[in-house]
């Protein structure tokens, strides 16, 4: 008699949390950068997160990816795509914040946008900002054209309705 071996199935699922509120559409870098300022108000270290978009730039939810320490955060591509797969994301949003109260993107941010972007590329989940808030501040990728290879905006905006 052969002797069976056991192999557990499992499944990975979306867990809902409570929800995040807007008073308003997320139409420009700005309107993102509020909705994470409030978000990310009350951290006293680096938050990762990500915006998952539908085909036409619809919010389907906003996942944390990771949380780091006073003055930095470890992500990954496999993290930061995780729920953009699942969530049948086309397109993602990038945000962190910086406690310091400088959103002045440090050369570990602008590597890391353009490794994500990359890896965003291969998978067909385009990556259309990455927005650094601090206070009442924020920067954006897109709007200062930091790495504009991978933020093809203008081609994107002639064929599709964008969130901004």
């Amino acid at each position: 008699m052969e002797k069976t071996h056991k192999i557990d199935v499992v499944s990975i699922r979306l867990v809902e949390e409570p929800p995040l509120y807007s008073s308003k559409e997320l139409k420009n870098p700005c309107d993102v950068a509020e909705l994470f300022q409030d978000f990310l108000k009350d951290c006293d270290r680096e938050m990762f997160c990500i915006l998952n978009l539908r085909t036409k730039n619809q919010v389907i939810n906003v996942n944390v990816v990771g949380m780091g320490t006073l003055n930095s955060v470890l992500v990954h591509p496999r993290e930061v795509f995780k729920s953009a797969i699942l969530s049948n994301a086309s397109s993602i949003i990038l945000a962190h914040n910086h406690p310091s109260g400088d959103p002045e993107p440090s050369r570990h941010d602008i590597e890391v946008t353009k490794r994500l972007a990359e890896a965003g590329n291969l998978m067909g989940i385009e990556v259309l900002d990455h927005i650094v808030v601090a206070e009442n501040r924020y920067f954006s990728f897109r709007e200062e054209n930091i790495l504009p290879e991978y933020f093809q905006m203008e081609e994107v905006a002639a064929e599709q309705s964008l969130p901004y």
